[in-house]
């Protein structure tokens, strides 16, 4: 049996468009065509069909679909079988939703007035998370549905609350570690997804009820942002003169808060497999070059010092979302902006 692509496209739930679209990228060519060249697709399309929209539901980029299928080890059954997990995943989610919906539906029925914290939670399920993250996605977040791991991180927080309110500053060598050890911990925690952590620290900010629920409001996370910060100047200090030195603890943490997304947005271009010079990646080099330079300074002397730092304390990539590949892959671009700013000068 063959199928046009209007056919398919109505099938199948997908456009046209898109079809055209796999077809011009490579990533779904249709085996054959009529003699006026219109596309025929047939059932031995249908199994990298299925692999392509599975893929796309687990939260791919069609460049990594691609990766994906290039592979020889990819067999169906897999996908299927990790399509199973994910729906299992959300039938859990939707389960627990429906039992507190049952319950406001008793309380409704013998006329009562549900709890008011219970209906807000009730409300919060049904739309938080979806806010932020795909069904993909919430999977790579434990600290959201393992109950052991957020077990852990309660505990954690206890730890880091009990401190700030012993009056401990966030600069002393205790809440130095616990900061270190939160930002650890959150890398292990969001697969080292830097795009995931950016909207998880988002979901945060903006969610009074996920404050209430985690403990972890905006003056917790100052502290721990202050006291990781404190650790981070700490490796640096080695390595420093005193006057270099003094204008680290002056600027570090000035422009901390534009790091996330821009970390983000890297990862994302190097898993898109954008070229370095491109005119997006030139961008974020500028604006990482800047971030660098608001607090290293602008002597190259000086930011060689800061290069070897890390070259020699591998404990200052610890909790910071940043790789080494992430780091060669922006080299190209930094070196770009780098001429540049000599040709301005």
């Amino acid at each position: 049996m063959s199928l046009k692509i209007g056919e398919l496209a109505r099938l199948t739930g997908l456009t046209v468009r898109t079809l055209h679209h796999y077809d011009s990228i490579g990533l779904l060519s249709p085996s054959a065509r009529t003699q006026a060249g219109y596309r025929l697709y047939q059932h031995s399309d249908m199994a990298r069909l299925h692999r392509i929209m599975a893929l796309r539901r687990f939260g791919l980029s069609l460049a990594e679909i691609a990766t994906s299928l290039a592979r020889s080890d990819l067999p169906l059954a897999t996908i299927v079988a990790k399509q199973i997990a994910m729906l299992d995943h959300q039938l859990a989610q939707a389960s627990s939703l429906r039992t507190r919906l049952l319950a406001l539906q008793t309380q409704l029925a013998q006329g009562q007035q549900p709890e008011l914290a219970d209906w807000l939670t009730t409300m919060e399920q049904m739309t938080m998370y979806d806010k932020y993250f795909t069904q993909q996605e919430l999977q790579q977040l434990p600290m959201l549905n393992d109950a052991q791991v957020e077990q852990e991180w309660q505990a954690l927080v206890a730890r880091v609350q009990a401190l700030k309110n012993s009056g401990a500053p966030a600069t002393s060598l205790e809440a130095q570690a616990l900061g270190t050890e939160w930002m650890i911990k959150l890398v292990r925690d969001t697969g080292a997804h830097p795009g995931l952590f950016e909207r998880l620290n988002a979901m945060h900010v903006q969610e009074p009820g996920m404050q209430q629920k985690t403990g972890i409001d905006a003056q917790l996370m100052g502290f721990v942002t202050s006291a990781f910060g404190a650790s981070r100047i700490a490796l640096y200090r080695p390595f420093l003169d005193d006057a270099e030195y003094a204008h680290l603890q002056a600027n570090y943490g000035k422009r901390a808060s534009e790091w996330p997304a821009l970390i983000a947005a890297v990862r994302a271009a190097m898993d898109q497999q954008t070229p370095p010079a491109d005119p997006a990646v030139l961008a974020l080099a500028r604006q990482w070059r800047a971030l660098f330079q608001s607090y290293a300074g602008t002597d190259p002397a000086t930011q060689l010092k800061f290069r070897q730092a890390h070259q020699q304390e591998p404990r200052l990539m610890q909790g910071s979302f940043v790789t080494l590949a992430m780091v060669q892959y922006l080299a190209p671009a930094m070196a770009i902006v780098a001429r540049e700013t000599q040709a301005a000068m």
